[in-house]
Parts: structure tokens; C-alpha cells; sequence
């Protein structure tokens, strides 16, 4: 068993962004500036694993706030991203990615951290805490949703042979890194080795592919995520989120997200 102390301070892999996708059934359409936005987009991100005993309360904590948004205001879209640096530790995490992993070790860099830790939350680029923190999470996710976003969309997503095209349309002049991510909706792992051993773990919107886009790449163009058999045969058929967001370049924070549920 690890402490918690050292659990919230691994050491960190590098890897490059992969690639992703999947299907839809009906466009979505920018909203008019004139149209009053109830409930403003939230990216919440939620870096765990699999072999830290630390992280299923933040694994359940994600899964309430997706399945209730209990933030008034906040339409809150939430990944699960999945490290690889406890596979070390008698369970191979099979969501975990060196590209996930990376992803946070940028998060530290931009959060001024000394290391990398999980349970972890990043709310929309601007603010992290431990992932397990239900007060911290409603705070930042409230401040988030006071914040006006850009706007972005999503349109003619659809499968070929296995990947997904699809196309985001957002402001031309936008200063921000456009980033694409495909989530499974729901898994669930029986978990036989490590600090989690014998315990049935869920999930939801677990992120299997990511990919970064360039600025440019918000006019409409056809774009493609390739799912290079990364989602489980056992979840064909059951719906997946694509999600896109925006970056800016100077602040790291998110700009502009956006979701769409998808089906094979």
C-alpha cells in the first residue's frame, strides 16, 4: 500500500496525443447570440486510475456530477482520463494512456505543480484540486459557468469504417487550440490486483482518444478521429460522447466546449 501522501506525488510519463472518434444522429447548430444560455459549459477533468485506492470516490463524484448536474447554471462535460504511472503497481489500469499522462504532466507545468498526483480535477483549464473534493468541485464549476464562453459546434458527425468525421464550426478569429476527445459512456472493471483488488470499479465518460487540432481547424473543415480499436467490442453499441473544446494559447484555459452523445 502506498500512502496517500506518496500517491499524490508519482512521477509523471510522456507520450504524444492519439487520436479518436465515433457517430451521431442529428446536427448541432450554433446558438444565436440573441438566444439566452441557461446553463453555461463546463469542461471538467478527472485524471485517476485504476491502481490507486485514492481515486473511486472521484471516479463516483464525477459519475453524480454528470448524472445530476447539481451546479445550478453549469452544464458540466466531464472526462475521465486515465494514467498509466500506477500500472507499476499490480494492476494494468486498461483505460490508462501515455497520452492521458502527458496531458496532466502539462497541467503541472501550467499549474506551477512539483509533480503529478491523482485524484485529480481540472476545471476548465483554470482550476485543479484534489478529484475527490465535492465542495471545491461545486465552487469551481459555479465560478466556470459565470464566465461567457465562445461559441462552437459540432455537425455532420458520422461513422467510416471506423473512425468518425465530423466538423466544428467556432469564431475564425479565435486564439485557442482546438481539441477533440472520444469517451465511452460507461465501463465498469473487475479489478483483481493492486490497491483496488477485488473491488468492481465504474466509470463514465472515459476518454480512449484524444487528439489536438490546429486553430484553423474550426471553419467546417472535415475532420477525422481514427478509434485505432482502442473502444472495447463489449461497447459497440453503447453510446459515446465526442467532445471539442477550445484552449487558449496564453492561459491554458478552456474557451469553448461542447458535447455530442453518439451512435454506432
Amino acid at each position: 500500500m502506498v500512502s496517500p501522501t506518496l500517491r499524490r506525488f508519482s512521477p509523471a510519463l510522456t507520450a504524444a496525443f492519439a487520436v479518436a472518434g465515433l457517430a451521431l444522429a442529428a446536427p448541432v447548430h450554433l446558438v444565436p447570440p440573441s438566444s439566452p444560455v441557461e446553463n453555461q459549459p463546463v469542461l471538467v477533468e478527472l485524471f485517476t486510475s485504476e491502481g490507486c485506492s485514492d481515486c473511486p470516490p472521484a471516479d463516483a463524484l464525477l459519475a453524480r456530477l454528470q448524472a445530476t448536474q447539481f451546479v445550478p447554471g453549469a452544464h458540466a462535460i466531464v472526462l475521465s482520463e486515465h494514467v498509466t504511472y500506477w500500472n507499476h503497481e499490480g494492476w494494468r489500469d486498461p483505460f490508462s494512456s501515455d497520452a492521458l499522462t502527458d496531458r496532466q504532466s502539462r497541467y503541472a507545468h501550467q499549474f506551477s505543480l512539483d509533480e503529478v498526483y491523482t485524484p485529480q480535477m481540472v476545471v476548465d483549464g483554470a482550476e485543479q484540486f484534489v478529484g475527490s473534493d465535492s465542495a471545491k468541485l461545486t465552487n469551481a464549476v459555479a465560478q466556470a459557468a459565470g464566465i461567457p464562453k465562445q461559441e462552437i459546434a459540432i455537425t455532420d458527425a458520422h461513422w467510416v469504417s471506423g473512425n468518425v468525421q465530423f466538423s466544428v464550426h467556432a469564431p475564425a478569429d479565435t486564439h485557442a487550440t482546438l481539441f477533440s476527445a472520444l469517451a465511452e459512456n460507461a465501463t465498469v472493471s473487475e479489478v483483481r490486483k493492486g490497491e483496488n483488488a477485488g473491488r468492481i470499479l465504474h466509470h463514465v465518460a472515459v476518454v480512449r482518444e484524444i487528439k489536438e487540432f490546429d486553430s484553423k481547424a474550426v471553419d467546417g473543415r472535415p475532420l477525422t478521429l481514427s478509434a485505432s480499436g482502442s473502444l472495447n467490442a463489449r461497447d459497440n453499441h453503447d453510446p459515446s460522447h465526442l467532445v471539442v473544446f477550445l484552449v487558449d494559447h496564453k492561459t491554458g484555459h478552456v474557451v469553448a466546449v461542447t458535447e455530442q452523445t453518439l451512435n454506432r
